[in-house]
């Protein structure tokens, strides 16, 4: 069993040292490194850390499924320091907006992403300093009075005794998530945050040291949380996937006995469009859990009847409340009755949360009618980085009838409540959506469309792909002499991957609603419908 709750992320961890030392904890690539060992590595890279900076106060991760990033979180843990991820498949500018805000300390960085660097930190007024475990010596671009720790370095460091110490409120990692300004938004997390959050899923799942559990999620995505703390926590083994992995998925779970699965619904989506969850071909899940976007009852269906050991459930939760908060669990005999629009249920909250539907003016809705879901509790944050404005808005504050005062946070997906106390999942309040996960305003999406040359107007909006229950994005744009191509070769060297739209589409004006704003559900319809021809890219 895992551990008790702790009042730090990493204590599971540290239990599970103590507990298992010789048993595996990481298994990438056909390496695999011990609780003693991760251990070790770990110490001796928080050792680096303090060296650099006294107590760092923020450390930043640039890597991607690599010793760095999961041994590099613990360290700078360790190090008592708020870990903040980069993701090397980002743009240099989104990576670098984030490393400056977030007032970054030490980056340490793997080495796939050594070509990132020098660039990342070209420019900064106060560049951070740089710990390269995996590399013998510096790359030559990095700016001028840039420290830098490498391989060779680290060798000479003695492990640090023990973690330093850290207060329960103070911040666990900080991500980043999209914003309507154009800009993400910082989101702190502290340890109280973070281990309400396992102690509420330790008690639910009752993983052991015999699970192996999957990583299909970037540590920019909270999810990730779950993947490694829970697997360390409980003495399991983690068993990162790469990208080309989950291409087939299926494959990865039979080759490594996986026996948690975790991931974004869009991966089960495609497998069962392609007709291979056959019954019975995950013999060795026991648990089969699904988060960061709508799950189609259909496809919950298929992979419970592909892995008829596991149990499935359907977790929910914005990075403000801390990875999931809500959680659905699928019985085939009464989950379809109680979707939603083909979607499965999100559930009931969390011990230590509370989940209210409420109208636009923070008022409750009554059951069975639609309202916004915001949540109250241990898991949600206190505020978003430097930005009080922005976190105002993001609250509704009642009073109950004894005086009680309670501070909901607004998520801004709408649901409708049963009289069991379950939640149905209905749609977006706002113009936020999800790609493969991903949480993204399309306001951000089209702020930096309206930076381009000869883009006007930028409309954005989300419809459905070509495989069911995926969801893609479109862009309508407006403008003289607009190169569409070079519009899209500009967009990707500032936004990730999955904020591009898959289409772009040209009009000269744009129809108006009676209030006199861009009519947002007739440009969707046309593209929809077709009557909006894609561009040919």
């Amino acid at each position: 069993m895992q551990a008790a709750a702790s009042p730090l992320l990493h204590s599971g961890f540290q239990a599970s040292v103590q507990r298992v030392p010789e048993y595996p904890a990481l298994s990438l690539r056909g390496q695999t490194w011990t609780y003693r060992e991760l251990d070790g590595i770990a110490r001796v890279w928080a050792s680096a850390l303090v060296k650099l900076e006294k107590r760092p106060k923020r450390v930043g991760i640039l890597g991607h499924r690599s010793l760095v990033t999961y041994a590099g979180f613990l360290a700078a843990l360790y190090a008592g320091a708020t870990v903040v991820p980069l993701n090397k498949k980002y743009p240099v500018a989104r990576n670098q907006d984030v490393l400056e805000r977030a007032g970054i300390d030490v980056v340490l960085v793997d080495q796939g992403s050594l070509a990132q660097l020098g660039r990342l930190l070209d420019g900064l007024a106060d560049a951070p300093s740089t710990v390269l475990p995996e590399s013998d010596e510096a790359p030559a671009n990095l700016p001028e009075g840039v420290r830098v720790l490498t391989r060779r370095d680290l060798e000479d460091c003695v492990p640090l005794a023990e973690p330093a110490t850290a207060d329960p409120e103070d911040g666990a990692y900080l991500l980043f998530t999209s914003g309507s300004t154009g800009r993400p938004k910082g989101v702190p997390i502290s340890h109280a945050n973070v281990t309400a959050f396992l102690a509420a899923n330790t008690e639910r799942y009752g993983f052991t040291a015999q699970d192996r559990f999957t990583n299909t999620f970037d540590q920019t995505f909270d999810l990730s949380i779950f993947d490694l703390f829970m697997a360390w926590g409980s003495g399991g083994c983690l068993v990162p996937m790469d990208s080309f992995d989950l291409m087939t998925p299926l494959d990865f779970v039979r080759r490594n006995d996986i026996t948690v699965w975790f991931s974004v619904p869009s991966v089960a989506v495609l497998q069962h469009r392609r007709g291979v969850l056959e019954p019975d071909s995950l013999p060795s899940l026991r648990w089969s859990l699904f988060c960061g976007e709508a799950l189609p009852a259909a496809t919950a269906q298929a992979w419970q009847e592909a892995a008829p050991g596991s149990v499935l459930e359907n977790l929910y939760g914005p990075t403000e409340a801390t990875i999931a908060c809500l959680v659905h669990r699928w019985d085939p005999r009464t989950s379809p009755a109680g979707a939603v629009n083909g979607v499965v249920s999100i559930g009931s909250p969390y011990p230590g949360m509370a989940a209210a539907v409420l109208d636009e003016d923070g008022r409750p809705v009554p059951d069975g009618e639609t309202g916004e879901l915001c949540l109250a509790g241990t898991q949600v944050f206190e505020g978003y980085l430097n930005a009080p404005e922005q976190t105002e808005s993001a609250f509704h504050t009642t009073v109950s009838e004894d005086g009680g005062i309670r501070r909901w946070y607004r998520t801004g997906d709408l649901v409708r409540r049963t009289a069991e106390g379950a939640h149905g999942y209905v749609g977006r309040l706002d113009t936020q959506v999800k790609i493969l996960g991903h949480r993204i305003e399309t306001g951000e999406v089209e702020a930096h469309l309206l930076r381009q040359e000869g883009v006007a107007q930028a409309v954005v909006v989300a419809v459905p792909g070509d495989e069911e229950g995926v969801t893609v994005l479109a862009g309508i744009l407006a403008g003289d002499d607009l190169d569409v191509y070079e519009v899209d070769d500009r967009l990707r060297e500032t936004l990730p991957p999955y904020m591009i739209p898959l289409t772009y589409h040209l009009l000269d004006t744009f129809p108006l609603n009676v209030n006199g704003k861009v009519d947002r559900k007739v440009l969707r319809e046309q593209v929809v419908s077709g009557d909006l021809e894609p561009v040919l890219l």
